[in-house]
């Protein structure tokens, strides 16, 4: 290396380009879009841990013998003939 001269980085600005920190518009919008993708995956991930944790909760406390009439539970069978 001679003599104090900067690399230039991939990652700093070449040029005259100004070197602030705002973003663009288009930016914004997708930084927004993914922080709520990221919150939207958040939730999804601890509503299926709360499935894998009991998943019994979540099922409705009806069965399919509750709508039968007339016939007790358990002789579905002898309905079909």
């Amino acid at each position: 290396m001679d003599g104090g001269q900067p690399v230039p980085s991939p990652l700093m600005p070449l040029g005259n380009v100004s070197s602030d920190s705002s973003m663009s518009l288009e930016q914004k919008t997708t930084f927004v879009f993914v922080i709520l993708l990221f919150i939207f995956l958040g939730i999804f991930i601890v509503r299926c841990f709360w499935i894998l944790l009991d998943p019994y909760r979540s099922m409705p406390t009806s069965t399919w013998a509750d709508g039968l009439e007339g016939l007790e539970k358990g002789q579905f069978d002898h309905a079909l003939a």
